[in-house]
């Protein structure tokens, strides 16, 4: 009699003869060299749901912006936080999220007005991640110019007024406010623009990647390079005139999830103790498993 293969059920486990009985399959949970950021999209979020507080740092749509138009074409702008992308997240992955944005948001003005008069930098509020999804007003509206690294010095106060400054001083404070947070910069998609602004956001995707290097403890979300193209089908199906639709805020969530599990599961290491930020403890046996030697804390 033949034994019957061995079949995977949609929780990752492996359905295999009746005296095998059923083994979980540990390799769905791991880094798969070969896969792609998106290649997975947990339903539950996956590892995302470790950080369990998250701020998202962006403009209109990190608010979950819907479009009005009256019957005469009149156009309104809305705010709808319940529906940003963020809250999507927060309702998927089972941890608290935080909205640290508004409708026309730039890196400029979040530095020097926005984030103070909220309370925003208020170290109450302090959370185990940021997710920065900041540029577009920032580029296509040159406001400021768009500067480089030369612009982050090692006191972000003396950083310099360009939009890589403001951006790199909101990350330097944040991590002043919680030291071992972790930080997600978001890169900006294909929108099928003008060539000057496709240039524009490649370059600040460049930039992302340049500062995440020199940066602990902070990771590169690349829609631009990973994410679908914003183009007819897209925006036929998740948008609502020039903004997001619910279900198009909702993807977004999705996809943000699944980029982090993907970026915790290939970095396991590196967050092994986020349950410790914004705690005085730490794990200083961590590194010894296997080894003699006492790991340096």
């Amino acid at each position: 009699m033949r034994k019957k293969e061995n079949r995977m059920d949609r929780c990752g486990w492996i359905k295999g003869t009746e005296s095998e009985g059923i083994k979980m399959r540990i390799e769905e949970f791991l880094a798969d060299e070969s896969e792609k950021p998106l290649d997975r999209m947990p339903p539950d979020g996956g590892f995302c749901g470790i950080l369990r507080s998250i701020a998202c740092i962006g403009d209109s749509l990190s608010s979950g912006e819907l479009e009005a138009v009256d019957e005469a074409g009149n156009r309104t702008y809305h705010d709808m936080f319940e529906h940003s992308w963020g809250q999507y997240l927060a309702r998927l992955a089972g941890c608290r999220v935080l909205n640290f944005s508004r409708g026309g948001m730039t890196a400029k003005e979040y530095m020097e007005s926005f984030a103070e008069a909220n309370g925003f930098f208020d170290p109450d509020r302090a959370c185990a991640a940021y997710i920065l999804a900041l540029g577009v007003n920032d580029l296509y509206h040159r406001v400021p110019c768009f500067g480089s690294l030369d612009d982050v010095r090692a006191d972000w106060r003396e950083n310099g007024k360009s939009f890589a400054g403001y951006y790199a001083a909101i990350v330097a404070r944040y991590r002043e406010i919680c030291p071992d947070a972790r930080f997600f910069f978001m890169t900006l998609p294909r929108e099928g623009l003008s060539h000057e602004k496709e240039e524009l956001a490649d370059r600040h995707a460049a930039f992302l990647y340049a500062l995440s290097a020199q940066t602990p403890h902070s990771y590169v979300i690349d829609f631009r390079r990973y994410g679908p193209d914003y183009d007819e089908t897209f925006r036929k199906n998740f948008f609502l005139s020039g903004h997001l639709s619910p279900a198009g805020y909702l993807l977004t969530a999705r996809m943000t999830a699944a980029y982090i599990d993907y970026i915790i599961r290939h970095n396991m290491r590196d967050f092994k103790q986020v349950g410790f930020i914004g705690t005085p403890w730490k794990n200083c046996e961590d590194g010894r498993i296997g080894s003699d030697r006492a790991g340096k804390c």
